[in-house]
């Protein structure tokens, strides 16, 4: 192990031991867990509240996280390039499900495809990066729509309107309502053939740190393979546990739900 400057290895304990706790933690308690004497902990703390890392709660007395950690961590995560943080997961689990997998985000009332990472199948579905596709016919879509408030939607649909591409699509507002309500309760959303013929997809939403949905994944290809019922539950598995893995890369916290 490299050689560690104490005092600063000590008042990073500390603000490791405070970043979890919402109610922060009076000096005793923070003290023992970190094993240092009162008066020890006591002049890390201060030296930290100078520089505005550690504050007190005045109600409790109770040591918290101060702002200036927020802003730092606010300042990093919004250099964070979501393509470059979801690659390495996306083409993890393009090799466990051997199916193409896409990462979109919303833009003007559309999906528009970001990223993707194909599959060696020799059918697969038809896609590139940058094309853009209306959001209640696919279930990357959906999952955008679901991460948004209903006003939202309804000013999308009032723009887009609800066309029909194939004989699976959603065209009636209140079954689209309905769909999303039961997406944001399952936490994923499935094309079943709604927007290309032949095509389905699952897809899974994927939060940043302000809790908020700020893009999808999918996996997509034929309906024969994709909605088979002795994979579809493996695909499902398989692609929210990416989804998580890629929201904790950008700082979603799931343990706040």
């Amino acid at each position: 192990m490299a050689n560690l400057v104490q005092s600063v290895d000590r008042a990073l304990v500390i603000v490791s031991a405070l970043s979890g706790e919402k109610n922060g933690l009076a000096i005793g308690e923070l003290s023992n867990r970190i094993g240092l004497p009162k008066s020890t902990t006591h002049r890390l703390l201060n030296t930290l509240m100078h520089h505005g890392f550690v504050s007190r709660d005045t109600t409790n007395g109770n040591y918290c996280i101060g702002m200036k950690v927020v802003a730092i961590a606010n300042e990093v995560l919004e250099q964070i390039d979501i393509r470059k943080v979801a690659r390495g997961p996306l083409e993890d689990l393009v090799g466990e499900v051997k199916e193409t997998v896409h990462l979109c985000t919303h833009n003007n009332g559309n999906a528009i495809y970001i990223d993707k990472v194909e599959s060696d199948q020799t059918i697969r579905m038809i896609s590139k990066v940058g094309r853009s596709v209306m959001m209640h016919c696919t279930g990357i879509g959906k999952i955008l729509l679901a991460g948004m408030s209903n006003d939202q939607v309804e000013t999308i649909i009032e723009k887009k309107g609800l066309p029909r591409f194939t004989e699976n699509t959603i065209t009636d507002k209140e079954v689209l309502f309905q769909q999303l309500d039961e997406i944001r309760q399952c936490g994923y959303a499935i094309d079943e053939v709604e927007h290309e013929e032949g095509i389905a997809g699952i897809a899974a939403p994927i939060y940043d740190h302000n809790q908020e949905v700020i893009a999808a994944i999918s996996v997509a290809g034929p309906v024969y393979r994709i909605l088979n019922n002795q994979v579809e539950d493996f695909l499902k598995r398989c692609l929210l546990e990416t989804a998580n893995e890629i929201s904790a890369r950008l700082g979603y916290r799931i343990n706040n739900y």
